[in-house]
């Protein structure tokens, strides 16, 4: 944008009336340098000088328009407010109840410009919003990940698990990367069987590997179940939605629930997961959170506060309410 404004005395009228003239053939007429150069007949190294001294002198003054769908401001408060990584803001056209497309297609093309060569995924065993998410997803040309591994044993019923592999198995075949598996259930009848199922070699051998995640994609959850869980057999029974109400649980990460300002809730469900523990996820350089929808607002808070993730995905609702509270 050329500017109009007065400017120093310390130049003769002549060369503003020639830095004018060049930056305005240069910015607004869309001239090359080297034509401006032939028609002002004047060297091109002298055009580029001038273009520079044009901007120095603030003659020339760059202004970002943002697009109505992007968001960039908001995402910055978002990430310096809650100490984020990178935050993505997703405008939704749809109604306000219908989230999910949008969101899975900002989480593709976010993937798509992040995932690095050599990568170890990790990926909660079951959300709808990623399970969309990998549905949308392209094949690559190229292999862009090692390994894509389960984090959380299956989920509710039979149907549910067979779904939560199929998930996993995807995203491998996607991102060439090699599929494993927790050859378990995510939740048992209790802490004793947990700790004897953590003993099987198959799990350990599992578990070790997730100290090589580079990076994790999960789902936020709210303490109530979604519909897709419902209709699947949720696995967090009422007894255990109740215990955890009761100790102030708003939402969870891969069945580790937090409270609202994104603590570890200490429950009798916790001590029943068969999944990543709390210690190593943490641990992974890059926790991608995909997530939205009014209704998981405050659990979605907690995630950010509690550092469950570090980098977030959600819709402009959302990331409206988080950058107002």
């Amino acid at each position: 944008m050329v500017a109009d404004l007065g400017l120093e005395n310390d130049v003769s009228t002549g060369h503003l009336r020639l830095l004018v003239r060049v930056a305005r053939m240069y910015h607004e007429q869309g001239i090359r340098q080297p034509a401006i150069a032939a028609e002002l007949n004047i060297s091109q190294p002298r055009v580029s000088r001038l273009l520079r001294e044009a901007v120095k002198r603030g003659i020339v003054r760059t202004v970002v328009v943002l697009p109505k769908s992007v968001h960039t401001e908001l995402e910055e408060r978002l990430r310096h407010r809650y100490g984020l990584r990178d935050v993505v803001v997703v405008d939704t056209q749809e109604s306000t109840q219908n989230v999910l497309p949008a969101l899975a297609s900002a989480a593709v093309d976010y993937f798509d410009a992040t995932f690095a060569g050599g990568d170890v995924i990790g990926i909660s065993s079951w959300s709808e919003t990623l399970l969309a998410t990998v549905e949308r997803m392209q094949p690559k040309t190229s292999q862009v990940a090692d390994r894509v591994m389960q984090l959380v044993g299956g989920v509710g019923s039979p149907e549910a698990q067979v779904h939560a592999t199929r998930l996993v198995s995807r995203l491998a075949d996607l991102t060439r990367a090699r599929p494993i598996f927790v050859p378990s259930p995510g939740v048992v009848g209790n802490a004793s069987i947990r700790d004897a199922l953590l003993q099987d070699s198959a799990i350990r051998g599992v578990m070790s590997q997730w100290n090589d995640l580079t990076v994790v994609l999960v789902g936020i959850g709210s303490l109530e179940p979604s519909p897709l869980l419902l209709s699947s057999g949720n696995a967090v029974s009422q007894a255990d939605q109740e215990e955890l109400r009761a100790l102030g649980a708003v939402g969870d990460v891969c069945l580790h629930f937090f409270d609202a300002a994104g603590r570890l809730v200490d429950s009798g469900f916790d001590q029943r997961v068969v999944g990543i523990d709390v210690d190593a996820f943490r641990s992974v350089r890059r926790r991608v959170g995909v997530a939205g929808g009014l209704r998981k607002v405050s659990a979605i808070k907690a995630a950010v506060k509690g550092g469950w993730i570090n980098i977030l995905i959600t819709d402009l609702q959302v990331a409206q309410q988080l950058d107002a509270d």
